[in-house]
């Protein structure tokens, strides 16, 4: 059997106010294009479909149809909600929609409960583990310790009491695979992903997954290996500029005879990578050198963070970078060398200036730019108007 592990698709978010949707319809045809090309029988979503709990209409009608069409490419699929999702909103109509193959598991009654997938010579149980908030789910679960850990542990601990009871009857093997949208330690992030809670009490320990055959994680949105068994996907799409170094993919799992002849373990992973929509770029340097150098012309298509490191910020730089990178979504000002005004603001105000040095000062203080002499002319004309008129008055 192959199934294909991903999470974090976060339909309907915006890239420093850039629409994704585009670049998400894309991944969708490259999803749908590796399900049919790989014979993928089981597409895994560990969480977090939407990026919010109430999506716009063309966000759902973008999900309904990559079910629909992952559907008809041959492949199942089981989804979790994740922090992002609304539990019961992603949740309504799935008793309905597992008759057709789309199992969507957001009841934490049901985290136990596995997805149960059939091959010739052996049985997958995949248990789809939701997000689980601490304080919603404590009481249904008899825990009574705060955190992520306590509920986590116990909800595994009953699905590892299931997977055991089905193994002792069944005829062949049973590979047993979790689900879950968490932060394991060990695990690294991104300026993208939401925080679980604050203090680190969100934290779960990775070893509570390992006696699983696989842990397919979501929440992280760097593609990482914890352990031998426990993964992340990460999200298929870059979602902040911290993941500029991100390889945007996903996991291809193999069991039973499909696994690769030198792997012995139940499940086998192979990294899948996708085609990214739009580079993401990071350039640093002085506003000419940007726009002259040979080596940022692999940034001129690209999603681009810049930082300028002029001594003064030059006029209409945004507006200057944009024709030669037409995709600067933030610019960034780091002056470097020495600066052309006094260093404190105190110093630039400091009693027995004159007014038109003050004046001057405060100018190159808000925009990060000495005044010009036209500029500096026409302070003195003002303040020159300003005090006849206060003498008049």
């Amino acid at each position: 059997m192959k199934l294909l592990h991903t999470s974090d698709w976060h339909l309907g978010r915006s890239f420093h106010e850039e629409d994704m949707l585009p670049a998400q319809r894309d991944f969708v045809d490259q999803l749908v294009e590796l399900v049919r090309a790989e014979g993928i029988d089981v597409v895994l979503i560990a969480g977090d479909v939407y990026d919010q709990a109430m999506p716009r209409v063309d966000v759902i009608r973008l999900f309904d149809d990559a079910l629909v069409r992952l559907r008809q490419a041959g492949a199942e699929i089981v989804v979790t909600s994740g922090n992002h999702d609304s539990a019961v909103r992603l949740g309504a109509g799935s008793s309905f929609m597992a008759f057709g193959g789309v199992h969507v598991r957001t009841d934490v009654a049901r985290a136990w409960e596995p997805v149960v997938l059939h091959a010739e010579d052996h049985q997958v149980a995949v248990y789809p583990v939701p997000y689980l908030e601490p304080r919603l789910v404590r009481e249904a679960l008899g825990v009574s310790a705060p955190g992520h850990t306590p509920v986590t542990a116990e909800v595994l601990e009953r699905a590892w009491a299931d997977l055991e009871r089905r193994r002792e009857h069944a005829e062949g093997p049973v590979v047993g695979i979790v689900m879950a949208h968490v932060f394991a330690a060990g695990g690294s992030g991104s300026e993208s992903e939401r925080p679980l809670s604050i203090g680190g009490v969100d934290v779960v320990p990775t070893a509570l997954f390992e006696r699983f055959d696989y842990a397919a994680l979501g929440h992280l949105h760097g593609r990482q290996e914890l352990a031998p068994t426990v993964r992340y996907s990460g999200s298929p799409l870059h979602y902040s500029f911290s993941e500029a170094g991100h390889i945007k993919g996903a996991w291809m799992l193999t069991t039973g005879d499909d696994r690769p002849a030198d792997v012995s373990a139940p499940v086998a992973a192979e990294r899948v990578d996708w085609r990214a929509h739009r580079l993401l770029r990071r350039l640093q340097g002085p506003l000419d050198e940007l726009l002259e150098a040979e080596e940022y012309s692999d940034a001129e298509e690209a999603y681009c963070q810049i930082t300028l490191t002029d001594p003064e910020r030059p006029p209409r730089a945004l507006s200057r970078l944009k024709e030669r990178f037409p995709h600067v979504l933030q610019l960034v000002f780091a002056p470097t060398g020495p600066a052309a005004w006094p260093s404190t603001y105190a110093q630039r105000v400091g009693r027995g200036r004159p007014p038109l040095d003050v004046s001057a000062d405060f100018l190159a203080h808000v925009r990060q730019r000495t005044a010009s002499a036209s500029e500096r002319q026409e302070l003195e004309r003002l303040i020159e108007a300003a005090a006849i008129e206060e003498a008049t008055a």
